[in-house]
């Protein structure tokens, strides 16, 4: 895929472009809050700040000292409390002048009281508020989405967290400039209480797009590309896609392996093992590393063919530096020499951490008896078996595995769920023979029975004949895979159909409804079966210099309650397929695990799920209402006898008592326009400006 497209590149030159059009040619200190500050971090390099024009970053909780001969820009997010601590920070007359720029849409009662404020506030809409993790991967890292929109006890904050995820994804299309045709979920079942949850989502989007076109006359930005789509749905579309074992390399890697989800994204490892210098390491994962971009979405087989060959070459290329001899046909002995080439530290770190995760990834595998595991599991999910016919003795297979000691109580609960979904339900006795079979505890049943929550139907009455639910996506039958690779990975999620339907102009619009019904049908047809702009007919010179990412039409995917890795494996390579730019947008990333964790919580009561809006709300820090202290009085000294001939004259003291540490002027500071200026007291003996940049981001020093 082309690297230009890349959301997070779009997130980046937003912020920058918008601290630009503020600073113009003038110094400024910037100003962030503890939640503006992670989404500024998650695509802007301190560097970069510090190179237009900002003279120092500062948080607008952390006490300050005032500078009044310094203007600032503030990037805060629309939260009450910072909105008092600005008001305060502006009644101080902290700063000469002030522009603030909020990540995300102020709230009523928030402009009310703006409003009211004595100060007048330059206030403007910077809309980035959501954390762009791959080039074309959206979390807005909510995990208690999920149970808010699915559990029935948090009902009363579901609407006004559908207005805030509203929000949310028109920022993400107000920052691709997209003003996208809308489609959502409608699912046939409307019998749960969440069915209406797409619905009610989009016409909140489309409203949040309507009203920013009609406050900014000139969005969207003129463009030769076909207008974008985006399609909304939710995790009732596909309930088995977070249960079933991926084996590409990024799920794989999130099912299995010990990775850490904060800030960034880590997986813990010791480098350079097995010599003097090892050490304990949090590697990153993310579109730095190109060996992870590379291989991430190839199956595991690949992916360790890969490395292996990769590095094979680089032996053949560095012949000085390795012992031909050496065997390099195992990932351990490619481990062993990797510790033995302290001249490539980059690309050892980068190749010794996929090596390992590789290798760790495949032992589990295979002590966990993961082929048997997702051979069940691939014809449960599908409805058929290697050979594509219904399966038989289906149960007595799925049984045995759950007496199989080598199978974990994880992979024996999913096992249960997926043929749960696979029976469209089984009476509530099955469940618990089940759960016993596979000694797992009686309370593990509350996860498989609160899929009801999200549409299906997992338990029945003995007796009961139910219609089966027609197939969401109806496929012909698919010829029989070449190799076991395949076999253990026929299962696709609904997210790969959905698109190829929308694509082939067969998506059904009694199931994908429109907000607003197209009024140029078969133009946005023909832009859909083309792969491109309409311009595509003319003559090739035509575009020859033009870039051909430019006219990629866009489609945005956003999955309510949380995506899963497989399904934003689908949207890149779909993008590729289609000549496309496919964006997958969520609440928050779902592994296997976490998803078992989250259905347990949607028949939990509301004051037991620990929700941020149920949790103490944050406060205006007291030092903001502290009285400044007053400045020091000047020690009176007795007059001292005069020595001869000295006449009158008395010490200063008076004015040493007026001086402080910042009178002299700043130093000239070579990227700027002009000499820099002085830079805020910190209330420590301060460091030359040179070292400004040599700061973590954001980490600088409280005063």
């Amino acid at each position: 895929m082309d690297q230009a497209a890349s959301i997070v590149k779009e997130h980046h030159d937003a912020i920058i472009n918008a601290i630009k059009s503020v600073v113009q040619r003038d110094w400024r200190i910037l100003i962030v809050d503890d939640v503006s500050k992670k989404i500024i971090e998650s695509s802007v390099k301190e560097d970069d700040i510090l190179n237009v024009n900002i003279a120092n970053i500062q948080e607008i909780e952390e006490p300050r000292d005032e500078n009044s001969g310094m203007d600032a820009i503030y990037i805060l997010s629309p939260r009450p409390h910072i909105v008092e601590c600005l008001i305060l920070d502006l009644a101080k007359g902290r700063y000469r002048n002030s522009t603030v720029l909020w990540t995300g849409i102020l709230g009523r009662e928030l402009r009310a009281r703006l409003a009211s404020a004595p100060q007048k506030i330059d206030s403007r809409p910077l809309l980035v508020d959501f954390f762009p993790r791959e080039s074309h991967l959206v979390s807005f890292k909510d995990p208690y989405s999920f149970p808010i929109l699915y559990n029935p006890s948090c009902e009363a904050v579901a609407m006004p967290h559908l207005d805030a995820l509203a929000q949310k994804i028109a920022a993400v299309c107000i920052t691709l400039g997209e003003y996208p045709k809308i489609r959502f979920f409608a699912p046939r079942n409307s019998e749960y209480r969440a069915s209406a949850l797409c619905g009610r989502l989009a016409a909140l989007v489309q409203d949040e797009l309507d009203a920013y076109k009609q406050f900014k006359g000139d969005f969207p930005p003129q463009t030769t590309r076909p207008q974008g789509y985006l399609l909304i749905a939710d995790r009732s579309m596909d309930l088995m896609a977070p249960l079933v074992h991926e084996f590409t390399y990024q799920a794989m890697a999130h099912d299995l392996l010990p990775i850490k989800e904060g800030d960034k994204v880590t997986f813990h490892m010791t480098v350079n093992e097995g010599t003097p210098e090892a050490e304990e390491k949090d590697m990153e994962l993310s579109d730095k590393d190109k060996v992870w971009v590379e291989n991430r979405h190839r199956h595991m087989k690949d992916t360790i063919e890969k490395l292996m060959s990769d590095f094979q070459n680089f032996i053949k290329q560095n012949p000085n530096f390795t012992n031909q001899n050496q065997d390099t046909t195992s990932l351990n002995a490619i481990r062993d020499m990797l510790a033995g080439l302290p001249q490539f530290q980059e690309m050892k770190e980068a190749y010794s951490l996929h090596l390992t995760m590789a290798q760790e990834s495949m032992n589990i595998f295979q002590r966990r008896k993961l082929p048997d595991v997702a051979s069940v599991e691939q014809t449960l999910a599908t409805g058929l078996d290697e050979d594509y016919k219904k399966p038989k003795d289906i149960l007595e297979q799925m049984v045995r595995l759950l007496d199989d000691e080598a199978i974990t109580w994880v992979e024996r609960l999913r096992l249960i769920a997926i043929y749960v979904l696979y029976r469209d339900g089984v009476i509530i006795d099955d469940i618990d023979r089940l759960l016993n079979h596979a000694a797992l505890q009686p309370a593990e049943k509350v996860k498989i029975t609160n899929l009801q929550h999200l549409g299906a139907r997992p338990t029945r009455k003995l007796k009961e004949e139910r219609k089966p639910h027609p197939p969401l996506f109806p496929r012909t039958q698919v010829k029989n895979p070449a190799d076991e690779d395949n076999f253990l990975s026929r299962f696709e999620p609904a997210v790969k159909h959905m698109l190829e339907d929308l694509f082939s102009n067969c998506l059904d619009p009694a199931i994908f409804p429109f907000t607003r019904p197209p009024t140029d049908g078969g133009a946005a047809d023909a832009a859909m079966t083309t792969g491109g702009s309409l311009r595509s007919a003319a003559p090739r010179w035509a575009s020859a210099n033009r870039r051909q990412v430019e006219n990629r039409q866009r489609v945005i995917v956003f999955m309510a309650g949380g995506a899963t890795y497989s399904e934003a494996r689908i949207c890149y390579e779909e993008s590729e397929k289609r000549n496309r730019d496919i964006y997958l947008v969520t609440s928050h990333m779902l592994t296997p695990q976490l998803y078992l964790r989250q259905l347990e919580d949607l028949s939990m009561d509301r004051r037991r799920l620990g929700l941020p809006m149920d949790r103490p709300q944050p406060q205006v820090p007291e030092h903001f209402y502290a009285k400044p202290k007053p400045p020091p009085q000047p020690v009176q000294q007795p007059p001292a006898a005069a020595p001869p001939g000295a006449g009158s004259v008395h010490p200063p003291t008076q004015a040493m008592g007026a001086m402080t540490m910042n009178s002299g002027t700043a130093s000239p500071h070579a990227g700027g326009s002009g000499a820099r200026p002085p830079v805020p007291p910190a209330g420590k003996t301060e460091k030359p400006v040179k070292e400004k940049k040599k700061r973590n981001l954001f980490g600088l020093k409280k005063s």
